[in-house]
């Protein structure tokens, strides 16, 4: 079948107008999106850096194909698909990748860590609980828990001299006791 070439020159042009320069919609500003897209970032990932990253890497990336975007479609579904795939593209990458390569920190000797400080903590525990109580109360409301004398002799009913000379002597008893 044969084309002849005067039909096609000789044929009238009609006028196709030119594609009309569609006004954004309000939903297809970004910004307006970025609240959605970092609490669907931060159901995806477990830390809040990562889903910080998670929402550039979109943004980025939208950037990137904004080409590929048509004007008055949702933006918004189209932001989620990718960041729902640079998701799932990041966690097949990070399962790829090995760590702990030749001149990894890991491969070093270490020391073993003391656990001397759990015993010590142990003793003054002990220590402590063996006071008695009004040396106790004292010691942990002006020394734990950073009271006030003042506060505290409130809290123990008697005069804040009364106060000092508790945590003193508990301070001595714990002082002996830990030394000893």
């Amino acid at each position: 079948m044969a084309l002849k070439s005067e039909n096609l020159t000789d044929a009238p042009r009609r006028h196709v107008p030119p594609p009309m320069a569609v006004a954004p919609a309000p939903s297809d500003d970004i910004l307006h999106h970025l609240p959605a897209l970092r609490s669907y970032a931060r159901s995806l990932c477990r830390k809040a850096q990562d889903a910080d990253d998670l929402v550039q890497e979109t943004l980025l990336r939208a950037i990137e194909y904004a080409h590929s975007y048509r004007p008055g479609t949702h933006l918004r579904a189209w932001l989620f698909t990718i960041m729902r795939s640079r998701f799932y593209n990041n966690c097949r990458r990070a399962s790829r990748e090995m760590t702990g390569g030749a001149d990894c920190v890991s491969a070093l000797p270490q020391s073993q860590p003391s656990q001397e400080w759990h015993l010590r903590q142990g003793e003054m525990l002990a220590i402590v609980n063996a006071m008695p109580v009004h040396y106790r109360e004292a010691l942990v409301l002006v020394a734990v828990l950073g009271e006030s004398y003042l506060h505290a002799a409130a809290v123990l009913n008697c005069d804040v001299g009364t106060v000092k000379s508790r945590v003193f002597r508990a301070r001595q008893i714990l002082r002996k006791s830990m030394d000893g």
